[in-house]
């Protein structure tokens, strides 16, 4: 398990934590998925990916809500 984080860079595996926090906001994902990422991934980077998707999405819905209200 180490030896796969070390092979990866930092960048890398937060890329690889967001896509797999992108399938969890979906709902979407298979079992196989979701034990390779469980463990290959940082905690750390899972939680970061996990607030910044987060901030993404409340972002482009007060954007929605913005120009549904002024039309």
């Amino acid at each position: 398990m180490n030896a796969v984080k070390k092979q990866q860079g930092p960048l890398l595996t937060f890329l690889i934590s967001m896509r797999a926090i992108l399938w969890a906001f979906l709902g979407v994902r298979k079992k196989s998925g979701q034990d390779a990422d469980m463990a290959s991934l940082s905690f750390v980077h899972i939680i970061l990916a996990a607030i910044f998707g987060a901030i993404v999405f409340m972002t482009i819905l007060i954007l929605i809500v913005n120009a549904v209200v002024k039309s």
